[in-house]
């Protein structure tokens, strides 16, 4: 084929004109969404029906329709605006550090606890950040983060993911929570081996400190035993501890929170070593924004000190 022959390429501004009437089916709308006049937006979808050689639009004296064809290009066109648009941010971010949009990922057992010192800390010293929290589980956080879904992840390591790079902020102690009454409530330095006994309440499936605690249990020397009763979150775990159905063991920075709504709770101390937990950042390996993340990752260790956890170095 030659080069006269070639169909012209459609521009942005022609699948933006396009994409806002397939948006609103009526031009003056679409016009006023994209601030475009409306005979220069009716241009714009001509001149890119022509230059694909397809009919998008169904024009009538009352409404405007998709054809069949438009339906399909609509969808096209709105995934090229919106990488466009991801380009842009990347550009921008390059640009201007911890300006435009964070996506932050965030696990259900940290959120709570930690999330107003990240906010604080971003409200204070980023104040141009756009900073947007998606709190789940684990699994979903790194599907979100290797699809591009999420820019950041802040959960429990290790995750022993290819292509996943971990920024340590932290390791904390687990504490053990009982009832009171309970002959190990109130006691420090509680034996591991304790734990062999002990009708252990647990999270659901899913979450990783139910994973956690699992492996801290086996490696007091129990076999995994049927686990009778769950929780979907930490408050309602201690709640069932409150009304002395079993035991728990929390992360020391959830303590504060979670013992507080009752009266009816002891908190018992592990000797040392106690079993402990490491909290970190996850970002893609060669992500754009790395040296964003690593300088916020120092900022952040910082911040949690006041907290009831040990700070790591970088290289932890």
């Amino acid at each position: 084929m030659t080069v006269g022959n070639k169909r012209r390429q459609p521009s942005l501004a022609q699948l933006r004109a396009f994409a806002a009437v397939a948006e609103h089916l009526h031009f003056r709308d679409a016009a006023g969404a994209i601030g475009m006049s409306q005979p220069a937006l009716s241009g714009a979808v001509s001149a890119l029906e022509e230059s694909l050689g397809v009919t998008l639009l169904e024009r009538t004296t009352r409404k405007v329709l998709l054809s069949p064809e438009g339906e399909r290009i609509a969808v096209r066109a709105k995934a090229v605006l919106a990488e466009v648009g991801a380009l842009l941010e990347e550009a921008e971010a390059v640009r201007a550090p911890f300006t435009g949009v964070l996506r932050l990922g965030v696990i259900p057992t940290v959120a709570p606890y930690l999330l107003p010192t990240v906010l604080r800390l971003v409200h204070e010293r980023y104040p141009h950040l756009d900073l947007q929290v998606h709190e789940e589980q684990t699994a979903n956080l790194l599907d979100g983060l290797t699809n591009g879904r999420l820019d950041l992840l802040l959960l429990a390591v290790p995750l022993g993911v290819p292509g996943v790079a971990e920024l340590p902020l932290f390791d904390e102690d687990f504490v053990l929570v009982t009832p009171l009454g309970h002959r190990l409530g109130g006691r420090e330095g509680i034996p591991r081996e304790a734990l062999r006994e002990l009708n252990l309440l647990l999270l659901d499936e899913g979450h990783c400190l139910r994973d956690q605690a699992l492996d801290i249990c086996r490696e007091a020397g129990r076999e995994d035993a049927p686990v009778t009763t769950t929780a979907a979150g930490l408050s309602t775990l201690v709640q069932l501890v409150a009304g002395g159905l079993g035991v728990t063991l929390l992360p020391r920075t959830a303590l504060k929170v979670e013992t507080s709504r009752s009266n009816q709770l002891l908190t018992g101390y592990f000797a040392d070593p106690a079993p402990t937990r490491r909290v970190a950042l996850a970002m893609r390996v060669g992500a754009a924004r790395g040296a964003e993340y690593e300088e916020l990752a120092a900022a952040l260790r910082q911040a949690l000190r006041p907290l009831p956890v040990r700070v790591l170095d970088r290289d932890a």
